[in-house]
């Protein structure tokens, strides 16, 4: 936090700035000049770790590049005073004194869209007639992704961060990777929120985006549609939805658990060990076998990410309140 002394400089020079902005009789102000100067201010506010004020300043040097025509300018000053402001409500948060109403995070989420806005605005205006659509900004779309990573840190805020996940996939529907690695980690902010059918349907969105895509199963796109699969089958016997409520594509999900018993592995991203467990994961949960789910918590264990075990135990504890 600043201290009184920092925080009577900062205004003074701020102050100062401010005033060369100002009309005056025959005198056209220097706008370029005053975007120097509070640019000079905030990076001097950065170094003497005073992000909330540096913020502001690049606020101010914005407002300065936009009367002046620079978007592109504008743009990147507004992104410079989110991080700023976020930094300044991690700061706080250490010092055990969160700004009021969380101002410093809805000051960034605000610079942040008004930066995505520019982007999206220039982006449109560069392509030819009939080109790529703004919503295809990919700057627009990582702006997105580090606003999202940053507030997924507060547990308070993992709805606002899933938010910024799901904008960021739908800014990045021309680029399959990047659209699965947003949709993964909103699929994970799902699952955190405990809203598993929420999850459930995002997982089957990246599986889509696989299919879409046309990509050979191999390399990350073969750990991608693993990881899918596993959490998937996980997520599905955690629901129990009905015969009525289950898409076609969801119940060949589980059909094939269910009925693969000519020992070929159905699924060429599974191991035989992995798909055998999961069979045998599938009939226990359908048959109601405390017992063998139980065993098969501990075989499954070592095939698991942390978090397809921590479904596991949220299956294995509602199997066993429902056997009671």
């Amino acid at each position: 936090m600043a201290d009184s002394g920092s925080g009577n400089d900062f205004l003074g020079q701020y102050r100062a700035i401010s005033n060369k902005l100002k009309k005056r009789f025959l005198r056209k102000p220097n706008v370029t000049e005053a975007s120097d100067q509070f640019g000079k201010l905030a990076l001097q506010c950065e170094r003497e770790e005073l992000p909330q004020y540096a913020g502001l300043c690049w606020v101010a040097a914005a407002r300065c590049e936009s009367s002046l025509g620079n978007g592109s300018g504008e743009a990147w000053d507004v992104v410079r005073a989110g991080r700023q402001f976020l930094t300044a409500e991690i700061s706080a948060k250490d010092l055990g004194c969160p700004s009021p109403g969380g101002e410093h995070v809805q000051a960034a989420i605000s610079s942040f869209s008004h930066a995505a806005s520019r982007w999206q605005h220039q982006h449109t205006q560069d392509q030819p007639l009939g080109g790529t659509h703004q919503s295809q900004c990919p700057l627009a779309a990582g702006l997105a992704l580090e606003l999202g990573q940053a507030l997924r840190v507060d547990l308070d805020r993992i709805a606002e961060a899933a938010a910024q996940y799901r904008h960021a996939a739908d800014l990045q529907q021309n680029s399959p990777l990047e659209q699965l690695n947003s949709l993964g980690l909103l699929a994970t902010c799902k699952i955190e929120l405990g809203d598993y059918d929420g999850a459930l349907s995002v997982f089957n969105e990246m599986v889509s985006v696989l299919e879409y895509a046309g990509k050979p199963l191999l390399g990350v796109y073969c750990d991608i549609m693993h990881r899918c699969e596993i959490t998937r089958v996980l997520l599905l016997l955690i629901l129990q939805p009905t015969a009525q409520r289950l898409p076609p594509n969801l119940a060949q999900v589980l059909e094939k658990y269910a009925w693969g018993e000519d020992g070929s592995v159905p699924v060429s991203f599974l191991t035989e060990d992995q798909f055998l467990l999961l069979q045998s994961l599938v009939m226990a949960c359908q048959s109601h076998d405390m017992e063998s789910l139980c065993n098969l918590e501990a075989e499954l264990w070592c095939h698991l990410t942390s978090e397809q075990k921590d479904l596991l135990r949220t299956l294995v504890r509602k199997m066993s309140n429902g056997t009671k």
